[in-house]
């Protein structure tokens, strides 16, 4: 048994075109809820308009939720005004649906533009911080079983250490049946399962995380 090591299960909840989205979600969240688990969701604008009950669940059933922008465009590409109206936009939306603003947890998609100070910039004027991640599963490549991103999730951690911050999406196909096998091997090496709201952050709206986007196209 290790000391006690806290550890921020964190979803992007995008691209509700997906087959089966809302479906899987709701699975995460039986998951969570049954293993008694507080996570973090950053959810995209459109896909909370595509469905507003999940979303709602998620905040009453106390999970942190933040922007994962409207329409899931890389940050970079976007012009200064279209920025603001995607931001804005889905901070409507996920106030109406949710109840809840977003400000001040912001996940940028791909995590493109992380590692740009004038995008960076922009999130902090809007009221916003950048969450990156420590951890990522890969677990929307394709034959990826729920044992080996069990295994990513685990070694992960264990490698980055008290407050690693996990990066998972709602919508592949193994991340809900990899739930309880995460759970419950780090919970035995004495991790805690907190929101990122409880991690020791940076002074101000600074990004949280490491700040460089994935090596592959996820987020």
């Amino acid at each position: 048994m290790t000391d006690a090591l806290r550890v921020a299960l964190t979803f992007d909840a995008e691209h509700p075109d997906r087959p089966h989205h809302g479906e899987h979600a709701a699975w995460v969240l039986d998951e969570l809820a049954r293993l008694d688990v507080r996570a973090t969701f950053f959810v995209q604008g459109r896909w909370a308009e595509a469905f507003p009950a999940l979303a709602r669940r998620m905040a009453e059933e106390g999970h942190l939720v933040g922007s994962h922008t409207f329409y899931h465009a890389r940050v970079p590409l976007l012009t200064a005004e279209g920025f603001d109206e995607d931001v804005r936009e889905t901070e409507r939306v996920l106030l109406e649906v949710t109840g809840v603003d977003p400000r001040p947890w912001f996940r940028l998609p791909f995590g493109a533009g992380a590692d740009d100070e004038a995008v960076v910039r922009r999130i902090v004027d809007m009221g916003y911080r950048h969450v990156g991640w420590d951890v990522e599963l890969y677990e929307w490549d394709p034959g990826r079983s729920a044992d080996e991103i069990a295994e990513r999730a685990v070694q992960g951690v264990e490698l980055r250490g008290d407050g690693a911050i996990i990066l998972c999406h709602t919508w592949p196909d193994p991340v809900a049946p990899a739930l309880s096998a995460i759970i419950a091997r780090l919970r035995d090496r004495g991790s805690d399962f907190v929101g990122v709201d409880e991690l020791d952050l940076p002074e101000g709206l600074a990004s949280v995380g490491q700040p460089q986007p994935a090596s592959a196209p996820a987020g």
